[in-house]
């Protein structure tokens, strides 16, 4: 058994129970009478003080240890939760994340102390139950190793080991040590009942044991003791030089041992006899005994693994690794589907229609194991979003302001490499809406507000991206304000700033170091917010945009790609050279003649439908070879949030899934190409990155 894999399981659920008791304090401060969130608290606090001990990380167990005190006498309704307690354990919380961290960064706990929080939370304790300090501090203040101590051995049915079956070859084992004046010893190891992972804390233990002999009998088998196939009791014989009182201790220092009982294992006079002359006999012996641990030979039909074990549940956590190693071949696979259809094409007249079907079940499977391999890496954006309630809360007590966090769509999906890297942006939002955005209590009564200000955000899914809005009812943006600011720090001209329209000037704010703020704190102002922003977004694929009433509130949408490895593009040709432009943003293609295209202010621009649109030459911008002019001219129209755009090219290709391939340092500090694609006849294609462009 690897002790690591019970470091990832425990940092997993840790994560976990923290993340339910910041959701269920939050609603405790709010409904402080709720039984159901009071018994939930309970029950995590209780859950990640038993882990923590399981790993023997001691901080962390005793801080939720005091943590668990609390909570008990509020479930037996003997205090009642305050405003004052909600503070101290969100405090004691976020020492438990440092912690942690350090655990991830290092493995340790780290250096950081948490006696102030036990001292506030037993003072609150001690005030709730109407008791003084000193009266309750015997009860709670006390360490919690001093909890356990070994209880005396007086009761003959809890020596379990001695009424096991011995078995012939642990007979030969036993009479071999006590040959080689080695002591065999046998143990009953009680387990706390509040251990969560009872298979770490048994092999703990065990290897405990090894450390000072060699196990040579396991009850129940070291599989079951893996499995938590066992109550919180099992029995081991040791061979040893050890007195059992010796071994007593050692596997007392284990955390989370409740009481250890041993003895000596001897064997009959005239059984001892018929052993030990059977041993003289042999060649070699049947059992090769050490002290040294990890030398584990006899008993080895006890307690070897089975070949097979039961599946416990029907998920699991994958490694990221491995997800992307599996969509690397799956974009090998389309590379060779694309292969075989450019080749079929080329022969289609010389082919017959069973080859045909063949590459039309190949494209069906391709396609089936990419949307499967998709749905494999989505992960709810809910594991993003759910922290921001607490850090909400946290800032409406930090700017003394009122306000409440609405949101939806905690369940739309995106691919795990977005999750990873959304969530900053949605924090810099969310701190400008609550620092920016919202009113005071005072200014929105004035204003006739409601003096609680609301922040929403909500995610949804939009064709083929995902689309996140982080809005407020606060003052909204003042344009006048921006483009006085942006004249001033001389970022546009006074003539720049006339002829730009509120969405010009908005746009101005995700310019680099770029702020209206009048002070800089710690919430917002530094101008490194929005521009930070813009730039994570853009690297995902993805694209933002402000809109804002004046009074009213600002809204930030955002738009994401739902996958950034497999997409569907429109392969078109510019000059002589392909290049791919991904399907999610185009709106249609048009065929328009030359005379179409006006001028005006010096830019091209097209009257398409009522509405009027820009034109790009992508030809000019990507530096292609110049044909020959004709009178029609081929448009692609995208989209970018509300935006239009028309990109005239050659010549249409036709769609197609590809792989996005990093391009690396090939093509530098050139945002217009977003990566490059393998074609079926094995040449490059350069991708578009269509937001850059618009």
């Amino acid at each position: 058994m690897d002790v690591s894999q019970y470091l990832e399981i425990f940092i997993e659920e840790t994560k976990e129970h923290l993340q339910s008791l910041n959701e269920h304090i939050l609603i405790l401060e709010k409904e402080p009478e709720n039984e159901a969130t009071i018994n939930e608290i309970f029950r995590a606090a209780h859950s990640l003080k038993g882990m923590a001990g399981t790993m023997g990380y001691k901080k962390m167990q005793e801080l939720t240890h005091h943590m668990e005190n609390v909570f008990s006498e509020i479930r037996n309704g003997k205090m009642k939760a305050s405003s004052e307690l909600v503070d101290v354990v969100f405090k004691g919380l976020d020492t438990l994340e440092a912690y942690l961290a350090n655990i991830q960064s290092d493995g340790s706990e780290g250096d950081q102390d948490c006696n102030n929080i036990i001292i506030a939370l037993n003072k609150i304790l001690s005030s709730g139950l109407g008791n003084d300090n000193s009266a309750s501090k015997d009860k709670y203040m006390e360490p919690f190793a001093d909890e356990i101590t070994l209880a005396a051995p007086d009761k003959d049915d809890k020596y379990k080991f001695r009424s096991l079956k011995i078995e012939e070859y642990e007979k030969k084992a036993i009479a071999k040590a006590i040959s080689l004046d080695l002591n065999v010893v046998g143990l009953t190891i009680y387990i706390q009942e509040y251990c969560v992972l009872k298979g770490a804390r048994a092999f703990m233990v065990n290897r405990t044991l090894e450390d000072h002999g060699e196990i040579i009998k396991l009850y129940p088998s070291a599989q079951d003791l893996e499995d938590e196939k066992y109550d919180f009791d099992y029995s081991a014989f040791v061979i040893t030089k050890e007195t059992p009182e010796q071994l007593i201790n050692f596997c007392m220092s284990v955390s989370e041992v409740k009481e250890v009982v041993a003895d000596y294992i001897r064997l009959e006079e005239d059984e001892l006899g018929i052993y030990l002359a059977q041993i003289k006999q042999d060649e070699a012996p049947t059992t090769k005994v050490s002290t040294e641990p990890g030398s584990l030979k006899a008993g080895a039909a006890t307690t070897s693994k089975q070949t097979t074990k039961p599946v416990a549940n029907r998920s699991v956590r994958v490694d990221i690794d491995k997800l992307d190693v599996l969509m690397n071949l799956v974009s090998e696979l389309i590379i060779a589907k694309n292969s075989l259809v450019s080749s079929s094409s080329s022969l289609h007249n010389q082919l017959e229609t069973a080859f045909y079907d063949q590459i039309e079940y190949l494209e069906r499977v391709t396609t089936n194991l990419h949307e499967s391999v998709m749905k494999v890496r989505m992960v709810p954006i809910e594991s993003v979003v759910n922290r921001f309630p607490r850090m909400i809360r946290d800032l409406s007590k930090n700017l003394n302001k009122q306000m409440e966090l609405y949101m939806t769509g905690e369940e739309t999906e995106l691919d795990r490499t977005v999750i990873d890297e959304i969530g900053d942006p949605l924090m810099h939002l969310l701190r400008n809406a609550a620092d920016h955005g919202l009113e005071s209590s005072e200014d929105r009564i004035s204003l006739g507000k409601d003096p609680v200000g609301s922040i929403y955000l909500d995610a949804y899914q939009d064709g083929n991206n995902v689309v996140i809005e982080v809005r407020d009812d606060g003052a909204g943006i003042n344009v006048d304000k921006i483009r006085k600011k942006a004249i001033e720090r001389g970022t546009i001209t006074e003539d720049q700033a006339s002829r730009m329209t509120d969405k010009d000037v908005i746009d101005i704010l995700f310019m680099p170091s770029f702020s209206t703020s009048e002070k800089v704190t710690d919430v917002s102002g530094r101008g490194v917010g929005l521009d930070v922003v813009k730039t994570k977004i853009e690297a995902l694929g993805g694209d933002i945009e402000a809109k804002t009433v004046l009074g009213k509130g600002s809204n930030f949408i955002i738009r994401l790609p739902l996958t950034l490895a497999i997409i569907q593009s429109l392969m078109v040709k510019i000059s002589n050279e392909k290049y791919a432009l991904p399907l999610g943003n185009i709106q249609t293609v048009e065929n328009i003649g030359s005379r179409d295209i006006k001028k005006i202010g010096g830019k091209e621009v097209l009257n398409l439908r009522g509405d009027v649109i820009p034109i790009i030459r992508l030809g000019e911008i990507l530096d292609c070879a110049k044909g020959d002019k004709t009178n029609q001219l081929l448009v692609v129209v995208v989209k970018k949030g509300e935006r239009l755009a028309g990109m005239v090219v050659d010549e249409l290709i036709g769609q197609q899934d590809i792989v996005i391939k990093s391009i690396g340092k090939y093509i530098k500090n050139h945002k217009v190409i977003s990566g490059a694609t393998i074609l079926g006849n094995g040449e490059v294609a350069l991708i578009l990155d269509v937001n850059t462009l618009i």
